[in-house]
């Protein structure tokens, strides 16, 4: 049987794993799913339509599953999936989606979010992201794996985090971030690429070595980015690491891609 304190609140219509722990003063609300291993510290709130995957931890004062805050939201139906081994610490905050933005907001594997952090309705957050205190996701940004948040960074809504790019701390990022890029800035802007991320986590030299060309290619010639980006397809899309950069620049997006500062 799960391990509930004496003091939490679980509602009849929880579902809750064999060996869920949940600690002094939590609330689980009628909806929530608990998967296997999750541990709830103490004075969590987790309510509505909200499952969270195997051995996710949570410490003190999480608030998970409340209304998203958005003034158009109508009490409708919408969701928020959390995978599995995720730690969720202090104050963090978590909201499920809304009508207008596809009804459901997703957290991956793997990831951190440390104390104070927000994952606002409809955001896609993929998996390994860490978010250190502070950092903010606005209303349906998409986030890409291994992505890193500085602390109190802040993301306009629907823009775009490509994977394994590095967000530095009190950076307020409008646009969209290419995968493997660098931005920083009380307006953030891009400043290369995060050659430390791709060095950790054992991408080849060669592979390195590409994306600085692409880099290169697609930031600091002439032409429009649309002619650049063409220029980049012809001398490295063969490669699968470039291929990445490619298909985000040239995807359709609302935002527009964040360029280096002139």
């Amino acid at each position: 049987m799960p391990s509930i304190h004496p003091s939490a609140v679980v509602e009849a219509g929880a579902s809750l794993a064999d060996d869920v722990e949940i600690g002094p003063f939590c609330l689980v609300g009628d909806g929530v799913r608990l998967a296997a291993g999750v541990r709830l510290h103490s004075h969590i709130v987790v309510v509505g339509n909200t499952s969270i995957g195997d051995r996710t931890e949570i410490y003190p004062f999480a608030s998970i599953g409340h209304c998203p805050q958005d003034l158009k939201f109508r009490g409708e139906e919408s969701r928020l999936e959390i995978g599995s081994d995720n730690r969720i610490r202090e104050y963090v905050t978590m909201n499920p989606g809304t009508e207008g933005g596809g009804m459901v907001t997703r957290v991956g594997n793997g990831c951190l979010f440390m104390a104070s952090a927000h994952v606002a309705h409809d955001c896609q957050v993929g998996n390994n992201v860490i978010m250190a205190n502070n950092a903010t996701l606005a209303g349906h940004v998409h986030v890409g794996d291994f992505a890193i948040f500085g602390g109190l960074s802040a993301v306009h809504q629907y823009v775009r985090i490509g994977a394994h790019a590095m967000i530095g701390g009190m950076s307020g990022v409008t646009n969209d971030v290419i995968p493997f890029g660098t931005v920083v800035g009380s307006h953030a802007h891009l400043s290369g690429l995060n050659l430390i991320g791709l060095r950790r986590r054992g991408f080849a030299r060669q592979e390195i070595d590409q994306l600085r060309q692409a880099y290169d290619l697609l930031f600091r010639n002439a032409g429009t980015l649309a002619e650049r980006l063409l220029e980049v397809e012809a001398a490295l899309g063969d490669s699968p690491t470039v291929r990445n950069m490619i298909e985000f620049v040239g995807s359709e997006s609302s935002r527009g891609v964040l360029t280096p500062k002139v």
